[in-house]
This record gives C-alpha cells, sequence and structure tokens, in this order.
C-alpha cells in the first residue's frame, strides 16, 4: 500500500504539473470535479469551463420498469457533455413514432467467467463482476482490447461457449432465468447482410423468418424498426450495392444489423461494439440514434473501446473492466470523480474515455519503457510515470471501498427483493414457413447476383463452345471412339473444376445461416432444403444451356430421350459437386482453403476416373480402391458413354460387325447391362444426398453444437441454483 500511495501521489504531482490548467483554473471550478449535490450536472469540457444550469431529472419508479428523463433545452454545442445536451434528431413529417416498449431490468451479481486453459477452466476472463441495467437507460461495458468487454456481454446474455464456464448470478426482472427466445436481441461485432437485398426487403424477411403469423402482419413491425434506427431514406437501396448503385455505408450498415434484431420487439438489446469501424461522426449518429431508442423503453447493454466526447456524454452507466477487473460501476459523471478520488484525474481537453483507457491499458507500459529516455520542447514526453499493473490495483482497490460500489449493491438488492413480470416466450415461424422463405430470398439473391450466378452461367456457355467447337466434326466412325471419349472426359472434368468459381457465393451462404442460427432464426434442416430448393433451378438452367451447345456440336446420337438423359447426368454431376464444395466451405471456412482443398480434390478424382488410364488397370491399392470409387468423374463419364454407346455397332470390313461395348473396351471400361447407366445415375444421386447428410453433420458440430451446449450450460446452472 505504501508503494501504490507513493506512486499514486508521484502520478497526481506529475499529471497536475504536466497536463492540467490548475494555475489557469480556480480548482473550485475544476471540470473533473463536482460541487456537491451536482452529480447530475452537466461538464464541459472547454479551455475555461463554467458549470452550466441545465439539470436533469432521472426518475426510476418503483420496480425499475420505467424511467422518466426531463431536460431543459440543450446548448447547441456539441462541446458539451451531457446525457441530454445532445437532442434526438427530428422526425421527417409522416414518419412513424417509435412505440414504447417495455424494458426490462437486467442484474448480475459475483460474475466469474474461466475459460479452458492449459489446466481444464484455469484462466479467468471476468473476475466477480457486479453491475445492473435499467429500462431506458444505455449501459456501457467498457475496457481496453482483450479486457473481456465481449465475454461479459455474452455471458450475461447467456450465449457464451462451450469453452467456457460461468459461475454468478442474472438476475432479469429480480429473477434467476433464461431469457427465452424474442424476449432479448444480440447484435455481434461482426454481422453478415445480404448485398443484394434492399433494407426493407432484408428487414421483412428477417421478420419472416422470426415471427409467426401472416405475411402482412409484419410489415408494421418492419416499418417501426425502420423509423427506430433512423433508415427511412435508404429503405429502398440495397445494402452492399449492385452494378451501378451504391451501397450503404458502414454505419447504415450497422443501423441495419441493429434493426433486424428489432423487428422481434425485444426488451433487451445487447450490442457488441456499435462503433466497429465507425469514423467519428458516422459514431455520434449511432449513439444518438441508441440513445433516442433507449428512451422508448428498451434495455441496452453495449461494449465500447474508445469514444469521443460527445459519445461520452449519452452514457447513462459505465462498467470499466481491465484484464476482467471491474474498476468501477456507475454513472457516467461519476466515473470522472473516481478517478480523480483515485488520483487520476482527467486532463483539460483530454476525452475521458482516452483518459480511462490511457491509465488501464497495460500496453502502454512498453511506450514508456521506449520512450522514458526521450523529452520534447515541453519536458517528459508521457507525464504517466506510474505502472499500470499499479493504476489499476489503486482504481480497483479504491472502488471496492467507494460510495460507489455500496451503491450498486444496494441497487442490485433492491432489483432482486421481488420478482417482476417473466418474460415469456414469443412464438416462432414454422419450419415450412422459413423453408419457403429462404428459398425464396435465395431466389432473389440469385437473380440479382450478376458476378457469382449470371457470370458464372457465361463462363460455362463459353467453355463448352470452346470444348464443343474443339471436338466438332467426329462423326461416328469406329476411329472417332477414343477422341468422343476425351470429349465427354473434357466436358464432364473442366465444368465441374469451373464450378469452384461458386466457393464465395456458398462461403457468403453458410455465414448468413451461422449468423440467423445464433439467434436462433434457422435451423441447420432449414438452411439445407432451402439451399438445395434454391440452387436446383440455377444448376438445371446451366445444365440445359451448357448440355445442349456441347450436345450437338460434338454430334452425339440424335434422339430425344438419349438428349435428356445427358442432362438430366450431368444436372446430378452439378449438384453432387456443389455438395462437395458445401463440406469443404464449411470444414475450411476460407476463400483460400477452400479453393485449394477442392482443386486437389477434384485432380485426384480425375486421375483415378479411369481415362488417363483404364479402370480395370489402376493400381489396387489406394487408386483402385476406393479413388476410383470415390470419384464421381467415373459414374458421370460411365454413364454418358453407355448412354452414348450401348445399343450401337460399328462396321469392321465389308462383313463383320462390334457393338458400342466392345469398341470401348480398350478405351474405358463400360457395362454391357443396358440398364447400367441408370444405376450409374442413382450412383449420383445417393452421392448428392450424402454429401449433403455430412453437410448436416458438419453445421451441427460447428455451429448448432455450441448453441446447443450452450443451452444446456445454461440449463444445468439454472437446475442447481434452483436445487441449492
Amino acid at each position: 500500500m505504501e508503494e501504490i500511495q507513493s506512486q499514486s501521489d508521484n502520478y497526481r504531482s506529475s499529471s497536475s504539473s504536466a497536463s492540467s490548467p490548475a494555475s489557469r483554473v480556480p480548482s473550485s471550478n475544476f471540470f473533473y470535479l463536482r460541487k456537491p449535490g451536482s452529480l447530475r450536472q452537466p461538464i464541459s469540457f472547454e479551455d475555461s469551463p463554467e458549470w452550466d444550469d441545465t439539470d436533469i431529472d432521472v426518475r426510476v419508479e418503483e420496480g425499475g420498469d420505467s424511467i422518466n428523463i426531463a431536460t431543459t433545452p440543450a446548448s447547441p454545442s456539441l462541446s458539451k457533455l451531457n446525457s441530454g445536451s445532445l437532442p434526438s434528431p427530428r422526425l421527417p413529417e409522416g414518419a412513424v413514432i417509435p412505440r414504447k416498449i417495455a424494458g426490462a431490468s437486467v442484474a448480475w451479481k459475483d460474475l466469474t467467467i474461466t475459460i479452458k486453459g492449459k489446466r481444464k477452466y484455469s484462466d479467468k476472463v471476468i473476475k466477480s463482476s457486479t453491475g445492473y441495467a435499467l429500462p431506458g437507460t444505455m449501459t456501457v461495458i467498457m475496457g481496453p482490447a482483450k479486457s473481456g468487454k465481449s465475454t461479459l456481454l455474452r455471458a450475461i446474455a447467456g450465449r457464451l461457449d462451450s469453452s467456457s464456464r460461468m459461475y454468478g448470478e442474472v438476475f432479469v426482472n429480480g429473477a434467476k432465468s433464461q431469457m427465452p427466445y424474442g424476449s432479448y436481441g444480440y447484435v455481434e461485432r461482426e454481422t453478415t447482410l445480404i448485398g443484394s437485398l434492399t433494407v426493407r426487403e432484408f428487414l421483412y424477411y428477417s421478420a419472416l423468418l422470426q415471427l409467426p403469423g401472416f405475411f402482412c402482419q409484419k410489415k408494421s413491425v418492419v416499418e417501426d424498426a425502420i423509423h427506430a434506427m433512423s433508415l427511412g431514406d435508404h429503405a429502398n437501396k440495397l445494402i452492399g450495392g449492385h452494378c451501378y448503385m451504391k451501397g450503404l455505408p458502414s454505419g447504415e450498415r450497422r443501423l441495419v444489423s441493429i434493426a433486424r434484431e428489432l423487428v422481434m420487439r425485444p426488451r433487451i438489446l445487447f450490442i457488441d461494439e456499435p462503433l466497429y469501424h465507425l469514423d467519428s461522426v458516422s459514431a455520434l449518429l449511432m449513439m444518438v440514434t441508441l440513445k433516442r431508442l433507449a428512451s422508448t423503453g428498451y434495455t441496452l447493454i453495449l461494449t465500447i473501446y474508445q469514444s469521443s466526447t460527445e459519445v461520452f456524454g449519452l452514457f447513462d452507466r459505465i462498467c470499466l473492466l481491465s484484464n476482467g477487473n471491474t474498476l468501477f460501476f456507475g454513472e457516467t459523471l461519476a466515473c470522472l470523480q473516481h478517478f480523480s478520488n483515485a488520483g487520476f484525474p482527467c486532463p483539460i481537453m483530454q476525452s475521458p474515455s482516452d483518459h480511462f483507457l490511457r491509465a488501464i491499458n497495460t500496453d502502454f507500459d512498453r511506450i514508456i519503457a521506449m520512450c522514458k529516455n526521450w523529452q520534447d520542447d515541453n519536458g517528459d514526453f508521457s507525464s504517466v510515470n506510474m505502472d499500470t499493473a499499479v493504476a489499476i490495483r489503486t482504481l480497483e482497490a479504491t472502488y471496492k471501498s467507494s460510495a460507489d460500489a455500496a451503491a450498486v449493491e444496494t441497487m442490485i438488492l433492491k432489483l432482486t427483493e421481488k420478482e417482476g413480470p417473466v418474460l415469456k416466450s414469443k412464438g416462432k415461424a414454422s419450419n415450412a414457413t422459413r423453408i419457403a422463405v429462404l428459398t425464396w430470398r435465395s431466389l432473389l439473391v440469385v437473380s440479382r447476383e450478376w458476378k457469382y450466378y449470371w457470370l458464372h452461367l457465361i463462363l460455362y456457355m463459353l467453355l463448352t463452345l470452346c470444348i464443343g467447337t474443339v471436338f466438332s466434326g467426329l462423326g461416328h466412325s469406329l476411329s472417332s471412339v477414343g477422341t468422343r471419349v476425351a470429349a465427354i472426359f473434357v466436358f464432364v472434368s473442366f465444368c465441374s473444376l469451373l464450378s469452384i468459381a461458386r466457393v464465395p457465393a456458398l462461403l457468403k451462404e453458410i455465414k448468413i445461416y451461422s449468423c440467423e442460427e445464433s439467434n436462433q432464426h434457422s435451423s441447420t434442416l432449414v438452411f439445407l432444403l432451402a439451399q438445395l430448393l434454391s440452387s436446383i433451378p440455377f444448376l438445371f438452367l446451366i445444365s440445359i444451356s451448357s448440355s445442349l451447345v456441347f450436345y450437338f456440336l460434338v454430334g452425339l446420337e440424335d434422339q430425344f430421350s438419349l438428349l435428356m438423359y445427358f442432362v438430366l447426368n450431368f444436372f446430378m454431376t452439378l449438384l453432387l459437386n456443389e455438395g462437395i464444395m458445401l463440406v469443404v466451405a464449411t470444414l475450411w471456412q476460407d476463400v483460400f482453403w477452400s479453393v485449394l482443398t477442392l482443386l486437389c480434390i477434384h485432380v485426384v478424382m480425375m486421375l483415378s476416373a479411369g481415362y488417363f488410364r483404364i479402370r480395370n488397370a489402376l493400381p489396387g491399392p489406394v487408386w483402385m480402391y476406393p479413388m476410383s470409387y470415390i470419384s464421381f468423374h467415373t459414374y458421370s463419364i460411365q454413364g454418358l458413354l453407355e448412354n452414348e454407346y450401348l445399343g450401337t455397332s460399328f462396321a469392321v470390313g465389308q462383313v463383320r460387325t462390334i457393338s458400342g461395348f466392345q469398341a470401348l473396351q480398350s478405351v474405358y471400361n463400360i457395362s454391357p447391362d443396358s440398364n447400367s447407366k441408370w444405376k450409374n445415375l442413382l450412383v449420383l444421386s445417393l452421392m448428392a444426398i450424402g454429401y449433403r447428410i455430412f453437410v448436416f453433420i458438419l453445421l451441427c458440430l460447428f455451429i448448432g453444437r455450441k448453441i446447443s451446449l450452450r443451452k444446456c450450460f445454461k440449463c444445468n446452472r439454472d437446475t442447481t441454483d434452483h436445487t441449492s
């Protein structure tokens, strides 16, 4: 303690001499010191600050279910740091006023989260965190990188993964209960949106996936979400841009991801890093919008890394973390007083959040160590000569013994002494409705994504045109058999390779599914069935167009039934190949590694397909068993050759003739059975189904299993709490 006190005094003296304007501003008016009884007075961050007379009256009614805020007219200057000094933007004429929402109080007590380290569950990420959030307010969890902000947010929302374990209690309206579906919304730091849909379309499809009932009943919900997030001017714009249309800026895209959760009309909204990758103007607009949203009754809990002075003034309460330790929880202005009491006053003209993070971020120790001997014209490079670890211990010790910590404990007791209304689960859309909605949405995306779909179709046409012209004019003589086999092999192999270009589109679909699955908007079976139904028309269009070009340029047997089999065989090959791509994309979740893996798989399958060397002559281990039986090229090419040559004959001289089966014996192995081509088609169909089942298992393991384990863990924890 003597070391802490001495270094704290040293810090206080150096900070005052280097950065505080004590010689210019009377200490009684210094901006970071509050006058007695003036907890809710505004703070100015100007060179010569003066206390305003603007008063904010915040009254939390009995039970904490509503909040009333009354403010006097605010100063037009954005430098006035006050939660009421930034008025919400005026709604345009004719706009729908956001309806009031009955929020819910959230309280967490002694939360400790551990993760699996070298020893099982040995590393503590969060250590005995306590706090609360009230309806109509915005509670912010702030701290440097890797301080446990997102982990604490997920723990409160009940969304920890299976590698984490939580100790402590979370209360919702005074009861220890799991938040049911629809009662809360959770917005991840990085969400995947569908760029080829407009804002209104995207939110409408999200409402169809989330809410039960008829289609017409959900339009009003979508419009409410659009106006709540101030997206009225962007409602009919494409999210990601399309051809000549410009997409939404990053700030508006972030608002769309929040609006997707609002269509459910939750009572609690968790947002992880709402200012992620936003500039200062977009960040301010975002927080003003969220402040207005909170005023309608929502309970907002956010995580923020850093904020400007204006944004800082919009927060109602702050939970300050560093290395999992809670250094402060309380009202925004009280945090400034807390740092001042601990010997870390905020320098004038510096953002409070910058000052907080500067004092508790251990990364600054390296900067001080590098520059401790370097001086500029004004003296030392750094006015802080205290180790961050000592500062963290000082702030933590000061907070634990402060009136702010006692006030939090008192509020927790008040919020948990009696149970309020229980949050009820909202109904879900049926699986049949979700399949129909996802299928229709995917078809709409296919019709607009020219880069992944229509350009892909054009490339198929150009490829088959090239192959067809190279192998055109073969005739039907015995000497053309080998060349015709080569043409079919090149057609199947090269078209299968070209389909790898769809990997980015499939990865985007998987990411969208993962985002919707985490919020229970979809399921694995629904996603796979919808993806299959939406891809069938596009793959069939490619199959019939490419097959027609190749079939007539090469001059295959001129029979309609044979042509239809050729189209069906090629369609099943493409469908099977898409299943392989889904498997690889699910495993890697990366474009580069997925494409590289698929190229290797296709090359190995082509080598073992029986063209470069007859299948019966392949080496037994590996190449014949199992590679030639795993390769879909084998069944596709064999079926197409049987379709072309079984039932035909070739004249050898003037008397002798040989069958098509005999003509192919020295070139490619086929079966003499007339039904063998249908057996090959059946094998392709079974392989296509098998790969889809494999994708289902992988998605359940990588995505669904995490969600189910999280629910199971929370249910077990709730059962243990009730039992004890």
